[in-house]
């Protein structure tokens, strides 16, 4: 990080007191500090790409041709590396053959701590290039809201999964309740850094993400749930009602592709999509593995009907990277989100460990418990 952004965020924590508003246009009610964010890419119907980025609380816009083999927007704040925008060809999905696994969760724009984490344990080199090779790296959703960091996060993702690709490993990005609540509109947890963005550049928070911008069209492409080997992935849970959703992974990931956007009450309100966005029961919310809703018997027969050995799963913090119900349920919502510290997940061999922010490695402790912040 530069002495000018470093001052910036600095600036922010200081400085940025307002309220998450209702709406992202209305106007800021007290003046934000200066900040770098960006850049925000969208394409163009003459195939072009527009870039806008706010370089010290100004806004500057760059066109660019859109290139067959990839199009490069130079950085000139926010995310600081040059960015690759891939060209025509479409993502090439990786088949898992069985080799190393490293997950996180819950990173809530926390691209410092983020980035730390995965270059402590050779996930990413020194200048943030995948250094996984064959390997998969799975993020089981919640990259919006609360930190500083949003936009970086998500184009330090974007570049590494085509990195990965192109190394015959694999990133996978989950969708969490995060990602769905901004796309419909909901912005009570929005950093207000996002909504003078947003102000600034004419368009609300969620518009920033439309099915027009690189990001948004990414994030309308990933899934909800994700199964590697014997492990299923997604951010909340499944509750045993709604296994037949695990089984029929596939319609289950389009019906919430094709559900992102559309307003809440909508969503929960249509019986296509109602449980999928059910506030307690749905896979982008469920917290039963932890409140006492299921036994650990009642989660052996879960795993024993969808032929799984484990469910890993975000969205409840719990401070560190532990396991439940005798190794069946891995919860790795690690704190990330303040600001801190964070942990990873790796599962080798069938073997599972967790790995600290200076690079060392330890087994997962067994909780019967669960802390008192659970957000």
């Amino acid at each position: 990080m530069n002495l000018r952004s470093a001052l910036s965020i600095l600036a922010l924590g200081a400085g940025l007191l307002l309220g998450a508003a209702a709406s992202a246009a209305e106007p800021a009610e007290q003046p934000v500090a200066p900040f770098d964010d960006g850049p925000y890419v969208f394409e163009q119907p003459s195939r072009r790409y527009r870039a806008w980025w706010i370089c010290q609380g100004e806004v500057v816009r760059q066109e660019q041709r859109a290139r067959r083999k990839g199009t490069i927007i130079e950085s000139r704040c926010g995310y600081p590396h040059a960015l690759r925008i891939p060209g025509a060809e479409a993502d090439r999905p990786v088949a898992y053959s069985g080799g190393r696994i490293v997950a996180l969760s819950d990173i809530h724009g926390q691209y410092q701590v983020m980035r730390r984490l995965l270059r402590a344990h050779g996930v990413i080199d020194g200048n943030d290039h995948w250094a996984l090779g064959r390997d998969h790296l799975v993020v089981t959703g919640d990259v919006f809201d609360r930190g500083p960091q949003v936009t970086e996060t998500f184009w330090l993702l974007f570049q590494l999964q085509h990195e990965a690709q192109a190394a015959g490993g694999a990133v996978h990005f989950l969708l969490g309740n995060h990602e769905t609540m901004v796309l419909y509109g909901d912005l009570r947890y929005v950093n207000p850094k996002y909504l003078e963005s947003a102000r600034l550049l004419g368009r609300p928070y969620p518009a920033l993400y439309g099915a027009d911008s690189v990001i948004g069209a990414w994030l309308r492409t990933r899934p909800v749930m994700l199964r590697l080997g014997d492990t299923l992935f997604l951010h909340g849970g499944i509750a045993p009602e709604n296994l037949d959703l695990v089984s029929a992974m596939d319609a289950t990931n389009a019906a919430y592709r094709a559900s992102l956007g559309r307003p809440k009450d909508a969503v929960r309100a249509d019986p296509a999509t109602a449980r999928l966005y059910d506030g307690k029961r749905s896979p982008i919310w469920y917290r039963g593995y932890f409140n006492g809703d299921l036994s650990t018997a009642d989660v052996q027969a879960l795993l024993q009907r969808s032929g799984l050995a484990r469910i890993v799963v975000g969205h409840t913090t719990m401070g560190e990277v532990a396991s439940f119900h005798g190794g069946r349920i891995v919860a790795i919502d690690s704190g990330i989100k303040r600001g801190e510290s964070g942990q990873l997940l790796f599962i080798e061999d069938g073997k599972l460990s967790r790995g600290l922010m200076d690079g060392r490695r330890e087994a997962l402790p067994e909780l019967q418990s669960v802390p008192e912040d659970k957000d």
